[in-house]
């Protein structure tokens, strides 16, 4: 059972991805808005080269998106305790072999 410290704890790391997700996020607004603003003052978008930028961004700020609220369907908390049940149960089967 975790005490209050501990809750505290993981608490603290829950924020502190979703604020580095929020910074990551407008980081990538920003960003991306100058990219096409000189983009369309350059060649008037006849190339959007921009796109390429923002897709590539997006996917990180999805990923971050993802770790930061929990979200992922492959490797979230659940995942990680079942795993960590079944090494430790292999562990114990193993040892009792021996």
């Amino acid at each position: 059972m975790k005490n209050h410290e501990d809750k505290y704890l993981e608490a603290k790391q829950k924020v502190g991805r979703i604020k580095c997700f929020y910074i990551h996020l407008i980081t990538f607004l920003i960003f991306n808005a100058i990219f096409a603003t000189f983009n369309y003052y350059e060649n008037s978008w006849s190339y959007a080269w921009f796109l390429w930028i923002t897709f590539g961004w997006g996917i990180a700020v999805i990923s971050d998106y993802l770790k930061a609220f929990e979200r992922n369907p492959l490797f979230n908390k659940k995942w990680e305790e079942r795993k960590i049940s079944e090494y430790m149960a292999k562990e114990v089967k193993r040892q009792n072999w021996e």
